[in-house]
């Protein structure tokens, strides 16, 4: 008879300890409403039914990473900046997706193929919109999935708005190899990368998926910086070579509507 697997390293009193001591960080900043934009100590631990000590550490916590910040006289606490920021990443997403659909049904009638809206989720894209190519032969709708960001056309040009540490932290993690096109190597991806900034578009040449071309463009929002991006996808025999060069302004054009939309100013060239 075999001997259950066990898990050595697994304490669960501990990690009911860490579950516990997130929730009571969550009820914490729920306690804040619009009427109670100020607490103490003292009432946010009648509030939350814990220790002072307990409220005491998760405030400094909170405040060490900006969710929280603290009146230096009163030593009361409000909600900090942090959340804020968190905030207006989803609000961002929101806005991206609802001010995009006119303009993307536009997109794939003028291309006849597939048109994709995404946005970065860590290693990945993800695919708020995916509407389908109107074509009988067409690539499979698959919004709400993931795609590898490094060997996507949107991806790239989600990457192209990375700042340098947040890139260098995104090409410390593994790239497979997905086809035989598929760029793996640091080096080589970053002249991608580079190459996007330049032109202002992303090409996928089965580098993901065998058969699959696809023509991206970022969308910027009104801070100027890249939220998301939207891509025009179908089938190799259908998209030749050839086609980037008709493609790419049509895509490009649609990715400056929704950035408009968002907000975003497209800096002009000054010449003297």
């Amino acid at each position: 008879m075999t001997a259950a697997k066990t898990e050595p390293n697994r304490n669960p009193r501990r990690d009911s300890q860490r579950l516990s001591s997130v929730t009571t960080a969550i009820h914490l900043l729920k306690s804040f409403t619009e009427a109670d934009g100020d607490l103490g100590i003292s009432e946010l631990a009648k509030r939350l039914g814990v220790a002072k000590s307990t409220v005491h550490r998760q405030a400094s916590a909170l405040l060490d990473e900006g969710l929280l910040q603290q009146n230096p006289e009163t030593g009361r606490y409000r909600l900090g900046i942090g959340l804020f920021a968190l905030g207006s990443l989803v609000r961002g997403r929101l806005d991206v997706t609802a001010d995009s659909r006119h303009i993307l049904n536009s997109l794939r009638e003028k291309t006849g193929e597939n048109v994709r809206l995404a946005v970065l989720d860590r290693q990945s894209v993800v695919f708020l919109h995916d509407f389908e190519s109107p074509q009988t032969l067409r690539l499979r709708s698959s919004t709400g999935q993931l795609r590898p960001a490094f060997c996507t056309a949107e991806g790239l040009c989600l990457l192209a708005g990375l700042r340098e540490v947040s890139l260098a932290s995104f090409m410390a993690y593994p790239r497979p190899q997905r086809t035989l096109k598929t760029i793996t190597e640091e080096a080589e991806l970053r002249l991608v990368i580079r190459k996007v900034k330049r032109v202002g578009y992303a090409i996928e040449d089965e580098e993901c998926d065998e058969g699959t071309r696809a023509i991206a463009a970022a969308i910027y929002g009104a801070d100027g910086r890249i939220v998301a991006a939207v891509g025009a996808a179908g089938p190799r025999i259908r998209i030749r070579k050839r086609d980037f060069s008709k493609i790419a302004p049509l895509v490009t054009d649609a990715a400056e509507q929704i950035s408009e939309r968002l907000g975003y100013i497209k800096r002009q060239k000054i010449y003297i």
